[in-house]
């Protein structure tokens, strides 16, 4: 909602705050000259010995001394006593850093030194990463121009053993300190009094202004109301720079607002532009390597001098914490399953069951069987339940694990959060068969189908027309109806079947209020789930002997059983009759004779 909020977004440098082209170094003020001891010779180690800060301008005099004297360029310079200073580190994130561990990757934390000022965050370092988050604000007073570098350095954690550098950074700080494009404190866009960009500045915009004013020798501002001002012949109107209503209520007073506008542009057209509100990239160096980098660094510097007055709050960048979340799914049927395997009565039959899992996350899960399956169908109403950690804004699930059973600390992983389904064939005897797979990232996943007839492979979008209707499932939170499942063994995408569920996203406290249990378990609610209406024909053939002859060997065979029997008793009564006639014509001639 930031952005839809209408609030700032920060300038990102992909370089040093120095080497951005309009401030040149912040040489503007002064520059800097290395003071050698001697000669400087190649093969001795260099004779550096410290720095001159200055600046030389030279001025044409007139021939005649009755004239006026040339016009100083160098006016309203900045004090020359020693000026104590708040200075704020804001460390963000580290980008491509060199591994120093044998696994391939580091253990990196922050240190920051400024004259005899030390910090460090080695006790929260980031455990096997390359790209770690930091996320910290380091706070130092310092006397300018006294204490000026400042040393950012990265190091890698080491249980055993003295931490290595992995790269370092310095900053000239009393060159930011001097400048005229004012690198103390950068600019916002908005002037905020509260909320996520609060001001932070010790001076508010009318004084900044004025203040710039005096370094273009301008006269000061003038103030008509509190939405128009004049320097000189230029006049200012609020409403030229505020053409729409802001969507936030923690804008300040409309004149302040006025003077940051002002500031945020007027500057820049007379050759001043003043740093914006920023993050910066440094590149990192190691001093055994120089030269190589050895990975960048985003972060910002702020310089609050104490003759100025007191800051304010400073910002927030604690690194986000994923929220959890819990996906529900409720596999409810599968349709025109292909059929793979062949009964002893040479029926297509094929034992469906279905899998589920989320990419990154070890857990599978199952359902049941739906044994002896003829037509493709499947009956389940059986529930997957998966826990996961999610972050909203990045749309990046965070997966926590060891890389192997060894690994003292576990790494870190933002993933897609990708839902696996597949359907598979059942074999008690030998490995089961997989019959097709349908993969949904939850962020863009394709609309179902409330028909199976509508189902096809051209409701995917990488199969399907461009114009495939796609949603977010943390937008959507429950979808139901039919997905398509393909198999690409043999390179090209052939449907095997469609399944029917209903996926449901619940945050951590929904979790607690409706919790539910896996398959058909207890609590088994938010929906109750019955056991499937299976066909008879559904059973486990060695399983049920009973029903094996009922409803495969007696409805295959049974007039092959009746024609038997009747051939049966024929020949019983042949065999009783033949064996009964020679008896019976003996008994009658004797009777006859007899007679």
């Amino acid at each position: 909602m930031y952005l839809e909020n209408g609030y700032d977004r920060l300038k990102v440098y992909e370089t040093s705050l120095e080497l951005v082209e309009e401030y040149a170094e912040f040489n503007d003020f002064c520059h800097t000259f290395a003071l050698q001891r001697g000669k400087s010779i190649e093969e001795e180690e260099s004779s550096v010995v410290g720095e001159f800060k200055g600046t030389f301008r030279v001025y044409p005099l007139p021939g005649d001394p009755n004239l006026p004297m040339p016009q100083r360029l160098l006016s309203n310079l900045p004090a020359s006593a020693p000026e104590e200073c708040i200075i704020r580190i804001y460390i963000i994130k580290a980008i491509d850093l060199q591994p120093n561990d044998p696994s391939g990757l580091a253990d990196p934390y922050v240190t920051v030194t400024l004259g005899k000022k030390k910090a460090n965050n080695r006790d929260n370092y980031v455990a096997n990463s390359l790209s770690p988050v930091f996320g910290k604000m380091f706070e130092l007073k310092a006397v300018m121009p006294l204490d000026k570098d400042l040393y950012i350095r990265i190091k890698d954690y080491d249980l055993i053993g003295t931490d290595d550098i992995i790269g370092e950074t310095v900053i000239d700080l009393e060159n930011r300190y001097l400048t005229r494009f004012r690198a103390i404190c950068g600019l916002p866009k908005s002037y905020c009094v509260s909320g996520p960009c609060a001001w932070r500045d010790c001076q508010k915009p009318k004084e900044i202004l004025e203040g710039c004013c005096a370094k273009l020798g301008l006269p000061p501002p003038e103030y008509s109301g509190t939405h128009s001002l004049k320097i000189g012949s230029r006049s200012f109107h609020l409403e030229d720079f505020e053409q729409t209503k802001p969507k936030h209520t923690h804008l300040g007073p409309s004149d302040e607002r006025l003077a940051l506008h002002v500031l945020n542009t007027f500057p820049a057209s007379k050759g001043l532009p003043l740093v914006p509100e920023h993050v910066e990239t440094r590149p990192l160096f190691n001093p055994l390597q120089p030269g190589i980098e050895q990975g960048k660094l985003q972060m910002w510097v702020d310089i609050f001098p104490q003759s100025l007055g007191s800051p304010e709050a400073p910002v927030d960048i604690t690194p986000r914490t994923p929220k959890l979340y819990e996906l529900r799914i409720v596999i409810w049927n599968t349709v025109d399953v292909i059929l793979e395997e062949e009964s002893i009565t040479g029926e297509k039959m094929s034992d469906i069951y279905v899998k589920g899992w989320i990419s990154g996350v070890d857990e599978v899960q199952e359902t049941d069987v739906h044994y002896r399956s003829l037509d493709g169908e499947g009956n389940f109403n059986w529930r997957f339940v998966f826990p996961f950690d999610y972050l909203p804004a990045e749309e990046a699930m965070v997966v926590k694990r060891k890389e192997h059973f060894w690994s003292l600390d576990e790494t870190e992983l933002h993933l897609n959060p990708l839902l696996m389904i597949q359907i598979w064939d059942n074999d008690k005897f030998s490995a089961d068969d997989f019959l097709g797979t349908v993969e949904l990232n939850l962020n863009n996943l394709p609309a179902p189908t409330k028909k199976a007839s509508q189902c096809s492979l051209k409701n995917l979008p990488d199969v399907g027309s461009k114009d495939v209707k796609m949603v977010s499932l943390f937008e959507q939170k429950r979808l139901r109806g039919f997905w398509p499942c393909y198999n690409d063994e043999s390179g090209t995408k052939e449907l095997t079947g469609k399944v029917e569920m209903e996926l449901e996203l619940v945050s951590a406290q929904e979790v607690e209020e409706k919790p539910v249990g896996k398959g058909r378990d207890d609590p088994n609610q938010h929906p109750t789930l019955d056991p499937p209406n299976r066909p008879e024909t559904s059973f486990l053939w060695f399983t049920s002997p009973w029903k094996t002859f009922k409803y495969i060997v007696w409805k295959n065979y049974k007039w092959y059983f009746i024609t038997f029997i009747i051939l049966l008793f024929l020949v019983v009564f042949v065999i009783l009759f033949i064996y009964a006639v020679p008896g019976v014509s003996v008994d009658y001639l004797i009777r006859g004779r007899s007679g």
